[in-house]
């Protein structure tokens, strides 16, 4: 599995698992969570995404029953957790609103529960999950070099940020943010115009791909992705899913693509993507399927 180098200390596997639906699974035991790390890590899959809002709060911690049983997991893993999004579930029942909150107070008290949840001493990446409209950007990015210094958390990036609120909270930080999380897929094309790619691009980041499967609405129908999809998939002998993502790979950006699923024979699949290399025009007879019509 190709690395990808997102600062001077920070390595990621090209393809990341993302646990957004890992409190979700019929069986959240430790030997069927650590199956699917071990699944993950057999093919070189080392990174693994998380959020203290998933699963209503949950997802943490049943990631965290496999690693407190088996401390060695954590030492081949690089763990990345978001926070500021609250709803009224788990540690937060009783909030009025959903809101999002980029006070020092709430980041460091969230940080120190998925430590506790996960059961690690520090946390490989942490985003800043959504802006936040109501930001104070001098005290969001103390917060965040404060992390750093303790060595709570060792990086520092975002996700969904726009490059205007990029730039407004790098400008008040001391360590380089390194990471966007944004929504980029064949469902998903708006990045690749709007300038969010270009911003990112421009600036050597690597950006991480959530929901590179469209939610999985690009595996099922039969309409012109789907086509295409499957004529390049017999081309290379794989499946949709492994053309869809591999489509990500191919750009020049770097990206790195997130794969969820709870299904283990999907798990063990989820590297085929690394097998096809598309050429230009392949590239686009799949973005021109996306736009449903030619480009101008």
């Amino acid at each position: 599995m190709e690395r990808v180098k997102l600062s001077e200390k920070l390595e990621f596997s090209r393809l990341i698992y993302g646990m957004w639906r890992l409190a979700d699974d019929v069986d959240t035991s430790v030997s069927h969570v650590e199956t699917k790390i071990n699944k993950c890590l057999e093919q070189g899959i080392t990174t693994f995404d998380q959020a203290d809002i998933y699963g209503g709060y949950t997802a943490e911690a049943v990631l965290g029953q496999a690693l407190k049983k088996k401390p060695a997991l954590r030492d081949q893993m690089e763990i990345v957790t978001k926070c500021d999004i609250v709803i009224d579930a788990g540690r937060h029942s009783g909030a009025k609103v959903k809101h999002y909150d980029t006070s020092r107070e709430h980041i460091h008290a969230s940080v120190d529960a998925s430590l506790v949840e996960m059961g690690i001493e520090y946390i490989d990446l942490l985003l800043i999950h959504r802006p936040d409209p109501f930001m104070n950007h001098h005290l969001t990015g103390a917060a965040l070099d404060e992390l750093v210094a303790v060595g709570k958390v060792g990086s520092i990036g975002v996700s969904n940020f726009r490059p205007w609120d990029w730039d407004l909270l790098q400008s008040a930080m001391n360590n380089k943010l390194i990471t966007n999380q944004i929504e980029i897929s064949l469902k998903e094309l708006g990045a690749f115009t709007n300038g969010d790619l270009a911003f990112h691009q421009m600036r050597g980041h690597s950006i991480m791909a959530w929901s590179p499967l469209g939610g999985g609405d690009l595996l099922t129908g039969n309409g012109k992705i789907q086509e295409v999809l499957d004529e390049i998939a017999k081309k290379n002998q794989v499946d949709r899913a492994a053309i869809a993502v591999a489509f990500l790979l191919a750009h020049p950006a770097k990206i790195l693509p997130i794969l969820g699923t709870n299904n283990i024979d999907r798990i063990s699949s989820i590297s085929d993507a690394t097998k096809v290399e598309l050429d230009r025009q392949d590239w686009f007879r799949l973005y021109e399927a996306s736009l449903g019509q030619e480009v101008a």
